[in-house]
């Protein structure tokens, strides 16, 4: 299967969970487990950067209520064009969102930009040796590559999941994942 049709499977997947999860268990009630299982990873981070969900993907923000209620300064990506880097712009519940070039919300370009230490990513697909498949615009893997101490989490449903991801030479592996179901520790996954 090519990474176009793995894409659109797991889009299809993603949006079908999130539409499907039933009256006992909305996406948001699912992000708060998905929450739960990503919240320890909060200790020692200085600035968490999450994203705003496109309404398929895991919603970060109660991770974010987290890492504010815990002293963390918190951060949402911006995107200006296809071909330049994405950059985090500080942000807290409140603070104005505007449409970014490919439809995301995001913050004001004159929100002060920052480095996080800990990216909470949105991703499409992922494998237990931690690869992570995204969109394929390539943000996040030249955000990896640009911030390499950084720590790396991917927020999915468990229906994300897959057999094999298919690398590149460039892509780096999550530190971790966070689904409704459980935390995959990717130290422990590789072992």
């Amino acid at each position: 299967m090519t990474k176009a049709d793995l894409r659109s499977t797991l889009r299809a997947r993603r949006a079908a969970f999130a539409r499907d999860c039933g009256p006992m268990q909305s996406a948001f009630v699912a992000s708060l487990f998905v929450a739960e299982h990503a919240a320890p990873q909060l200790a020692g981070a200085r600035i968490v950067s999450a994203f705003v969900s496109d309404g398929s993907e895991v919603d970060p923000m109660a991770l974010l209520l987290r890492a504010i209620d815990a002293g963390i300064a918190t951060a949402l990506p911006r995107v200006t064009r296809r071909d330049q880097p994405m950059r985090f712009h500080r942000w807290m519940p409140g603070d104005e969102l505007v449409p970014g070039p490919l439809g995301l919300l995001q913050p004001r370009e004159d929100a002060p930009t920052v480095e996080p230490d800990l990216i909470l990513a949105p991703l499409l697909g992922f494998d237990r040796r931690m690869n992570r498949l995204g969109q394929g615009a390539g943000f996040y893997d030249r955000v990896f590559a640009a911030l390499p101490a950084a720590r790396r989490i991917g927020l999915a449903w468990s229906v994300q999941e897959v057999d094999a991801i298919p690398t590149e030479s460039w892509d780096m592996p999550l530190h971790g994942v966070a689904t409704e179901k459980e935390w995959i520790d990717g130290a422990a996954a590789r072992a």
